[in-house]
């Protein structure tokens, strides 16, 4: 007798084509685990190889290699870009009804794309809104990614500063070790002093909310106390929120002598879906020493310095304002491993008896779905395209206290 077995899911991974990008959003390590989950996995030749993945090292864990038709034919698309950030993109018309896809989308930036796909019919999630919440922390594209650029803005500045970072005794005299503040204790910061301590620097660091002193001084370095009151009570696994002009005022006057004594200054202060907060005023810069140097983390949300110009390096009275762009792909190995074991573990969120449901009941995947049935269904973003606003789910009814069960009206009598 004939057995009838459920067809394989698939998972396409094309090429990334927006500029300067050389991640993959899937890597040979994370195959295995989806394979295991009931996926097949196709490549488009080539995809890895930016990232220091060839071919053969998809294949060698049963991955399939294709051409980028191949991929985008798949049941399940995974992007590092989707559509390569681009609304216009020529890959829009290649989706299709029912076609899941994945990956950073920065919807509130891009709204007309996220329209674009929900006309194919396509279910579009974005892996930015992925809760900060315990239980999702192995799905969360933006800690994994700012673990990498918090890393690698330390070993920027070091380069262009015209010190070293340690404290040194020699023969010749003792040099001084350098002064390093952190503007922001979230993953990004709190790798930057990770790595600023290791190179032997004095480290200070600042952040809106009073939880992250924890967290800063266990890493050796000083927490800078402002006198201020920013609303900011959270832990800080959640996200910062906006400040209003006249705290910032306030900030920047306070923050003005620590910045003018330090070497090097990191900014990581960012506000999902809005504009990067200016921290730092021009005449703070130039209150800093020549040759002091400015890593500014949030450059494509506009910047937490003045001068800042994404992608560019301005010179403010000797002083130079890096405005850096995808530092995660200065390290595309790990940063290509990390972000594919994130989508991995989405993905298995939505694998229901072998089979691809996403529409699961499942917190994870409801907060990061953008468009579903043809439809724009993340309210933020209907916003932003002028479109009436869905209603609400209704919230779950609260459980019935254990005195008000009829076991418990039992026992009291």
């Amino acid at each position: 007798m004939a057995t009838t077995e459920t067809p394989r899911m698939v998972v396409g991974v094309p090429r990334e084509n927006r500029a300067g990008e050389t991640r993959v959003a899937l890597t040979p390590t994370a195959l295995p685990q989806l394979t295991k989950a009931g996926f097949d996995v196709v490549i488009e030749s080539g995809a890895g190889d930016a990232a220091g993945y060839p071919d053969a090292a998809f294949t060698d864990r049963g991955a399939r290699i294709g051409s980028r038709d191949d991929a985008f034919a798949a049941d399940v698309l995974v992007q590092v870009n989707v559509m390569d950030g681009d609304p216009a993109s020529g890959d829009i018309a290649k989706l299709r009804k029912g076609q899941v896809v994945v990956g950073a989308v920065a919807p509130f930036a891009r709204p007309e794309m996220v329209k674009a796909i929900a006309g194919t019919g396509a279910t579009l999630f974005a892996l930015e809104l992925v809760p900060r919440t315990t239980r999702a922390q192995s799905m969360d594209i933006l800690s994994s990614q700012a673990a990498v650029a918090g890393y690698k803005a330390v070993l920027i500045a070091a380069a262009e500063l015209p010190k070293m970072f340690p404290l040194l005794t020699t023969a010749a005299g003792t040099i001084a070790p350098a002064k390093v503040f952190i503007v922001g204790a979230g993953v990004a910061g709190l790798a930057a002093i990770a790595n600023s301590r290791r190179l032997g620097a004095l480290v200070e660091a600042y952040d809106v909310r009073p939880a992250a002193r924890e967290e800063v001084e266990s890493l050796g370095a000083r927490f800078v106390e402002l006198p201020l009151e920013t609303g900011q009570e959270e832990g800080s696994g959640g996200y910062a929120k906006q400040l209003s002009e006249d705290t910032i005022k306030k900030q920047q006057e306070l923050m003005a002598k620590t910045v003018a004594a330090s070497d090097v200054i990191i900014t990581t202060a960012q506000v999902q879906g809005s504009t990067a907060p200016v921290i730092i005023t021009t005449e703070m810069v130039k209150g800093m020493a020549p040759g002091s140097v400015i890593v500014d983390l949030a450059a494509e949300q506009g910047g937490n310095c003045e001068p800042t110009v994404a992608g560019e390096v301005v010179d403010v009275d000797g002083v130079r304002v890096i405005g850096v762009v995808n530092l995660p792909g200065d390290i595309p190995v790990h940063s290509s491993q990390l972000f594919g074991k994130n989508v991995a573990n989405f993905l298995g969120l939505m694998v229901v008896d072998g089979k691809l449901d996403p529409g699961v009941d499942d917190d994870v995947i409801k907060e990061s779905v953008v468009a579903a049935g043809g439809d724009v269904v993340n309210n933020r973003v209907r916003e932003a395209l002028g479109l009436e606003k869905l209603p609400e789910p209704e919230p779950p009814a609260p459980e019935p206290a254990a005195d008000d069960t009829p076991a418990a009206e039992e026992a009291a009598k």
